[in-house]
């Protein structure tokens, strides 16, 4: 048997700290102010540890406390989307991947994906941080990288590696017209977290020396797109990411060379996944679209 605290002292302080506040944790739950304060005190005293300090307008979590309601609430969040899952009306698939990818790919198809898949709810995590499979509740997630990801994953390529230099149509006509990888010397050099510009520069130009201090840096690929969309300057990035935009000519590639890295994108997940039909459902469909 596992020793495992009584449920309800257990939501009591997790409501209680979420809220810092027993009687927005007692409404939440349902129950008295009362109530709430005395499974949070029937926790303390089982574990023999203070959680709150008491205070005049409220509640503040000590050490101990800080500590015990993170992976709690993790622990709760699970249990709530296995129950979510039971149901094969309200499946639910969470899909980790990175800002730029969300909001330049992945977002703009999700609408297909529920007219295809209705019984199943997409819950996407846009974030640059690695996703934790076992504890954050990921089932699958989108990576700009090198395989393998990791013992335990599965990796499947979802598009290559290739990058390309993008702008607004109007930087490729009038003065200082960019025509050639050379012409970019007069223009703002968009720059992202991934830094490719001195390799792209270099295999463009091979032994040409190339001068220019122009650039502008940006956190995400998808901001240095927006600049370049915005005439700001010379961005660059997987083809992927901007079809529509070249397509609708909001952005050109003014020259055709283009860069073969060995950061492709790829599909992540374990090997033994928590819903094996959902995920292998929505890996497919992600491959599909690419």
């Amino acid at each position: 048997m596992r020793d495992i605290p009584p449920l309800n002292s257990l939501k009591a302080f997790e409501a209680s700290g979420r809220h810092l506040n027993f009687r927005l944790a007692a409404d939440e739950l349902g129950v008295t102010q009362g109530a709430v304060a005395q499974q949070v005190r029937a926790l303390e005293s089982l574990l023999n540890i203070k959680l709150f300090d008491r205070h005049a307008r409220g509640l503040s979590l000590t050490d101990e406390g800080r500590r015990y309601l993170p992976p709690l609430r993790r622990a709760f969040d699970m249990i709530a989307e296995a129950t979510e899952n039971l149901s094969p009306k309200d499946a639910v698939v969470t899909i980790s991947s990175t800002p730029s990818f969300a909001t330049r790919w992945l977002v703009p198809r999700l609408g297909r994906f529920s007219s295809e898949h209705p019984e199943i709810r997409i819950r996407l995590d846009a974030s640059n941080s690695l996703a934790n499979f076992q504890n954050d509740g990921i089932d699958i997630a989108v990576r700009q990288g090198k395989p393998p990801f990791g013992p335990g994953l599965v990796a499947d390529p979802l598009f290559d590696s290739e990058v390309i230099a993008v702008c607004h149509p109007d930087l490729t006509s009038g003065p200082n017209a960019i025509r050639a990888p050379a012409d970019l010397r007069h223009h703002v050099l968009l720059e992202d977290a991934h830094g490719h510009w001195p390799v792209f520069l270099q295999k463009a130009l091979g032994d040409v020396p190339f001068a220019s201090n122009k650039s502008m840096k940006f956190n995400q690929t998808s901001l240095a797109i927006d600049a370049a969309i915005a005439r700001q300057g010379v961005a660059l990035t997987n083809p992927a990411l901007v079809e529509v935009d070249l397509r609708e000519k909001r952005l050109c590639q003014p020259f055709s060379f283009s860069l073969v890295t060995n950061e492709g994108y790829y599909i992540v997940a374990p090997r033994e996944p928590r819903h094996p039909v959902l995920v292998s459902i929505v890996r497919d469909w992600l491959i599909a679209q690419s």
